[in-house]
């Protein structure tokens, strides 16, 4: 979220090409000569930081001499279909060339975007293996030897774990709330399950150990894809889920953690992490928080999903203020995975989402007194994001159909309208200065934005096949940012002119909440890998 459009900004070019670099060479290969678009990566042993760039059309890269300091780095790379010739160790300064040699492992270099791409059938019959990269990639079923009546029962038992759940941290829900829709409900599941299973069943690994289908692979970077700068900053423990990031205006960046019951907060210069632990408010319920965003007076607010209730972090006095739902509100199934008090000084309330209920809620934050507001009738649509207007007004996202919502602040009006993809499922976004909402439509995969001033749309499709946009935020400058569970790149679209630049990461990494950082020109995109416990920084350096 972009709130530094409100905040004092200063415009200050960076400029790494004037600087002697402290690291450099070629990347070539026997059957290409030398290669554009291979990310090369330094890591200096026993640090938490990974340094990242990309090599040119004449397969040169270079390091800006302020990102490495003197010592030796291991290096590695990534470029689909190739690995390194040998193991490639660099001293700072220096120069170093890299060769790389035709990957005897193709598949497991592929992205789940790759993978879907890769796989036979058309989008109807195997689109629903996105809900598969919510906890892990889409390796871990593409690669067991599982029959239909396993993978039956694997997804049967998956339907138990909480979403805030990963390989290192299952959780199992409380309360199942398809089986409290009814046993019509029930049947619908086991069929749709058996479906999957047979479909799973017929394009895994396998007992044989070979790929019935040709692997298929998405294009390296080009051009401006190629000018970036992308840092990495790993975290204490591989269990932390770092689902939404952002950063304040004394430049920490802070996160939230998925599965666990805690803040964290970076520091960039550093690489040093601090992190507090969030008091529980349902210890029966699986842990963890969801939505992290700042109010006016410079608190973090939290959604804490099924522990049903948000919290307020002083970041001065290092102190949490918890806000448990009130009990006739307080169900097994309730998840309040969003808050938004970006407004809250207009009127002094928050918003909260409750995905459990698919409610919306206003709280008093002196009184803590909670309102409901339920813009469809029981059973509803699935409400998933939600975002303010400088008058405190509330527009929501419809995930479980393909609208946005507003709900006005002063007479509690609802009001909907559809995309014009249908069923599109709206998932996160940002509303914009200009009153540009911006969102992912996860299942229609495209880039939405809805003007609120005219009440209109318009849509984009990423280039990458299978992208399913999960979050879009806009900067300062119009442009356009997106993540993705699926691709392991970032989009920067001009909607001026409807063209792309996707930037490759370095790692497989499982983007949820984007948030760009509009101080610095070119700006910086920020995300957390959900799956991979580390911290994305990508600057474009045009």
């Amino acid at each position: 979220m972009t709130f530094f459009g409100r905040a004092a900004l200063f415009a200050g070019l960076l400029v790494f090409g004037t600087a002697h670099a402290q690291l450099s060479g070629q990347v070539r290969s026997d059957k290409e000569g030398a290669m554009e678009g291979v990310l090369v990566s330094a890591h200096r042993d026993g640090g938490n930081v990974t340094v990242t760039v990309v090599s040119d059309a004449k397969g040169h890269y270079t390091f800006p001499a302020e990102r490495l300091g003197a010592g030796q780095y291991t290096l590695s790379m990534r470029t689909v279909g190739y690995d390194l010739a040998s193991p490639a160790v660099a001293d700072v300064p220096g120069t170093v060339d890299l060769t790389l040699k035709p990957t005897a492992d193709l598949a497991s270099q592929l992205t789940n975007a790759e993978w879907l791409e890769s796989l036979p059938g058309g989008a109807g019959q195997k689109q629903f293996l996105q809900n598969c990269t919510n906890c892990h990639s889409l390796q871990k079923p593409l690669f067991s030897a599982l029959n239909a009546a396993a993978f039956d029962a694997v997804q049967h038992r998956m339907t138990g774990y909480a979403a805030a759940s990963s390989v290192l941290t299952p959780q199992f829900l409380v309360a199942d709330r398809v089986a409290n829709q009814g046993e019509f409900a029930l049947e619908q599941r086991k069929a749709t399950i058996q479906k999957q299973a047979a479909y799973l069943a017929s394009v895994n690994f396998g007992e044989d150990q070979k790929w019935r289908f040709p692997l298929k692979t998405f294009h390296r970077p080009t051009g401006r894809a190629t000018r970036v700068v992308i840092t990495e900053y790993d975290l204490k423990e591989r269990t932390r889920m770092p689902h939404d990031v952002i950063v304040t205006p004394d430049g920490m960046v802070w996160y939230s953690s998925f599965a666990e019951q805690i803040l964290g907060k970076l520091d960039p210069r550093t690489g040093v992490t601090k992190e507090y632990n969030i008091p529980v408010l349902k210890p029966g319920s699986p842990k963890g928080s969801l939505a992290l965003r700042a109010d006016p007076d410079g608190n973090l607010w939290l959604g804490m999903a099924y522990q049903a209730g948000v919290a307020r972090f002083d970041p001065h006095l290092e102190k949490f203020r918890m806000y448990p739902l009130p009990p006739e509100l307080n169900k097994d199934f309730t998840q309040t995975t969003e808050v938004e008090p970006t407004h809250a000084n207009v009127d002094g309330k928050v918003w909260i989402e409750d995905s459990g209920t698919y409610s919306i809620y206003r709280m008093d934050i002196a009184t803590g007194r909670f309102e409901v507001f339920q813009p469809f009738p029981i059973p509803s649509p699935n409400i998933y994001d939600i975002t303010t207007d400088a008058g405190n007004n509330v527009y929501f996202t419809v995930f479980g159909r393909g609208d946005i919502g507003r709900i006005d602040a002063k007479t509690g009006a609802i009001k909907t309208w559809p995309t014009p993809t249908p069923n599109s499922s709206p998932r996160r976004g940002a509303l914009a200065d200009n009153g540009q909402l911006w969102f992912g439509e996860f299942r229609g995969n495209r880039i939405g934005m809805f003007d609120t001033r005219t009440e209109s749309f318009r849509e984009w499709t990423p280039p990458t096949p299978w992208y399913f946009p999960y979050d879009v935020v806009a900067d300062r400058n119009g442009e356009a940012w997106a993540g993705s569970m699926m691709a392991d790149r970032v989009e920067r679209l001009d909607p001026k002119t409807g063209g792309f630049v996707e930037y490759l990461l370095p790692r497989p990494t499982n983007m949820r909440r984007s948030f760009v950082d509009d101080r610095k020109t070119p700006v910086t995109f920020w995300v957390g890998s959900n799956h991979g416990a580390s911290i994305v920084r990508l600057e474009p350096l045009d």
